[in-house]
């Protein structure tokens, strides 16, 4: 996990001259998530613009009112996804900004929006999350209701809602780019350190080292989103004869949320210890600084994150944002994320849950990207850096977010 960070006055962000009541109900800014991590980077640039704005957290935050970054920061409900006090305060922060046009921005999965009370919301902007073709049937009946104008975050869910009859508005997600960056060294416990050095890399700099970013969370009717099985099972028969190849694993290593435990996949993958290394568990959980995991992510060779299916995949742009290519899955979003690196071929699964397709990466097809990448060898990628620029948190918010806010 990587904490959302706390950013400081957006540069270059331009000052509305119609100021609205926004309510942002995603996951907290203190969450170490991706959707932690988009709510940090759009509330403080919506702050900057000149919006009132609070943050409505269904993960992250419970007990209190409290304050981010000078945001009202309101705490999750007892619904374990908040649908039993998001309209509720979606109200009480348009009565405390009474002639500001109201609007409440969600940014989580279609499926946990649950009871009528939603009803009493007239104006919903929901930043809404494809990972299956076509789109699923929740999707469709939460972006068809009449008071919740869908913002796509990938071109692939752009076009899916489009194939679903649903018009919808456009933001990817973004990240800091002056924090992912290449990062050769950081100040860590009083003395500076390499990434390699962090991530405790047998060989040191001479290991070539495979990079997994990826929440090992449960899955659904037996499928697993993020592939571990068949990562683990690719990369134990690749590097047996790249002998110098290292798979860091940076995520809960155990199962505890309900994943995999990916040290047992391991062993039944058949994976030397000294060719695997997992992430320190405390440092995990307690959340690791974003210049910290810069570093992380400059001392891999390649990420790798072929998931059955993704929303956006925001771990793939901040790595090549640190000169890092990736290997991603022909599936969803992941092949416009891709700057430099390799894009797998699969089989499609089907879904029952969502009643629509995953595709699942060939292991073959790993093992081929896999040996690309060794071939490829060692250093920083000018064309990832180029690439992921363009998702720059300024530049979305300015190319992307303020004309979503006008056409509202």
């Amino acid at each position: 996990m990587a904490k959302s960070g706390n950013p400081a006055k957006s540069a270059g962000i331009p000052h509305t001259d119609n100021p609205r009541s926004i309510l942002w109900s995603s996951n907290s800014p203190y969450a170490a998530t991706g959707y932690g991590q988009q709510t940090a980077q759009v509330t403080t640039r919506l702050r900057d613009a000149g919006h009132k704005v609070a943050i409505a957290s269904n993960y992250g935050l419970e007990g209190t009112v409290t304050e981010w970054q000078g945001i009202k920061h309101f705490p999750r409900g007892f619904d374990l996804y908040s649908n039993d006090v998001v309209p509720a305060h979606f109200m009480a922060w348009a009565h405390e900004n009474q002639g500001l046009d109201p609007l409440l921005v969600t940014l989580f999965d279609t499926w946990v929006f649950k009871g009528q009370q939603w009803d009493l919301v007239d104006k919903i902007a929901s930043w809404v999350p494809i990972d299956h073709t076509p789109c699923p049937p929740d999707v469709k009946a939460w972006c068809s209701r009449p008071n919740v104008t869908p913002i796509a975050m990938s071109r692939f869910g752009q076009a899916a809602l489009d194939r679903a009859g649903i018009e919808s508005l456009y933001a990817p997600h973004a990240i800091d780019t002056s924090t992912f960056k290449p990062t050769e060294k950081f100040d860590g416990g009083g003395q500076r350190m390499t990434g390699r050095e962090f991530m405790d890399i047998p060989g040191g700099s001479s290991s070539f080292v495979v990079g997994v970013n990826s929440a090992n969370k449960g899955g659904r009717n037996g499928h697993n989103r993020k592939a571990f099985p068949e990562m683990f099972l690719a990369f134990s028969m690749w590097s047996k004869k790249r002998t110098d190849a290292v798979l860091y694993v940076h995520t809960e290593d155990k199962g505890a949320m309900g994943g995999i435990n990916l040290r047992e996949l391991a062993q039944a993958c058949g994976i030397p210890d000294e060719q695997i290394v997992f992430v320190d568990q405390y440092a995990y959980r307690t959340g690791i600084p974003q210049n910290i995991l810069a570093a992380i992510y400059t001392g891999m060779d390649v990420l790798l994150q072929p998931s059955l299916g993704e929303g956006f995949g925001i771990p793939a742009i901040e790595a090549q944002s640190c000169g890092t290519p990736v290997i991603v899955n022909n599936a969803t979003a992941q092949p416009e994320l891709v700057g430099d690196g390799w894009i797998c071929e699969g089989q499609p699964v089907w879904d029952d849950a969502q009643k629509s397709w995953w595709l699942t990466p060939a292991v073959p097809s790993i093992i081929e990207n896999l040996e690309a990448a060794y071939q490829r060898g060692q250093g920083r990628s000018a064309e990832a850096i180029k690439f992921a620029k363009d998702y720059d948190a300024d530049k979305v918010f300015r190319d992307y977010w303020v004309p979503v806010l006008e056409s509202l």
